[in-house]
């Protein structure tokens, strides 16, 4: 017997508080998210929280990569696919995004649609990335770093409508690490500290620091304290809640016996590719 699905990706997700106490939750379906900030901000707090609720979601399919395999490991089990440190895995789970991304586009296009809604035959899927850096600069090869960029680019660009989310995060997100064409794509943006007020503009947008929102001003044991901006509007101080590797370990372990159950009565081929 199926589980009540009382969690779907299409309702917003309780991310934490903002400075006046107040409940903060953001709706991810038809958004991408960029998130940026120096190492131990909170980055991979936020990631992991967006994580653990599309886990729970059984609407949606989770596809993850992983440049340091520990921060997104819990979720391998509940994952599609989920990559390490392997640029070719990282390549083939995006191009396989890509065509499945095509494939829905083709759909709607015959049932005379511009995006998909609750209820599809298809479920949205959820493209986390941590390190992101790992994949777009790091690799030594150049051609496949920037093969990466251009498939990341498409499906932040395209993706939306037919439901594929990305939320992906990196220390600096500067044009070498991200080019500049797909950073601006990001409809939110989380700002975690930075060491100086340029960095903190390279993720919010430009200028806001000259108009006095600037992540450098966060205290450095402020730590899941972050400027948190929507297209189009100002930025808010959030404070994300907090999962720690047991709680994280246990909603996973719950999560997959979900989906386990769900597989159960309605087969599926898994994704492939997982790191070496």
């Amino acid at each position: 017997m199926l589980p009540e699905r009382d969690l779907s990706i299409f309702d917003p997700i309780d991310l934490g508080i903002n400075e006046f106490g107040a409940r903060k939750r953001v709706l991810f379906i038809y958004r991408n998210m960029l998130i940026g900030g120096e190492p131990g901000g909170g980055k991979s707090s936020l990631l992991n929280l967006v994580v653990a609720y599309a886990a729970l979601c059984l609407d949606c399919t989770l596809v993850l990569l992983d440049g340091k395999q520990v921060e997104l490991g819990q979720w391998s089990d509940c994952a599609a696919a989920f990559v390490g440190p392997d640029i070719d895995g990282a390549l083939a789970a995006l191009q396989r995004l890509q065509i499945a991304m095509d494939n829905r586009y083709r759909f709607l296009r015959w049932r005379l649609r511009r995006k998909v809604k609750q209820g599809d035959s298809f479920k949205p899927i959820l493209l986390g990335i941590d390190e992101i850096a790992y994949y777009s600069a790091t690799v030594l090869d150049k051609t496949k770093r920037e093969m990466f960029s251009a498939l990341l680019r498409d499906l932040v660009a395209r993706g939306r409508a037919v439901g594929i989310i990305v939320v992906a995060a990196t220390q600096r997100p500067s044009s070498d690490i991200i080019p500049t064409s797909l950073r601006d794509l990001f409809a939110w943006r989380a700002c975690f500290r930075t060491t100086n007020d340029s960095s903190s503009d390279i993720v919010l947008g430009h200028g806001w620091t000259s108009r006095g929102w600037t992540a450098n001003s966060i205290s450095p044991e402020n730590q899941g304290c972050c400027l948190l901006i929507a297209e189009g509007g100002a930025p808010e101080l959030v404070k994300v809640a907090w999962l720690d590797d047991g709680a994280c370990a246990a909603i996973a372990a719950y999560a997959a016996e979900l989906r386990g159950l769900l597989d159960e009565t309605t087969p599926r081929p898994k994704l492939t590719v997982v790191a070496a």
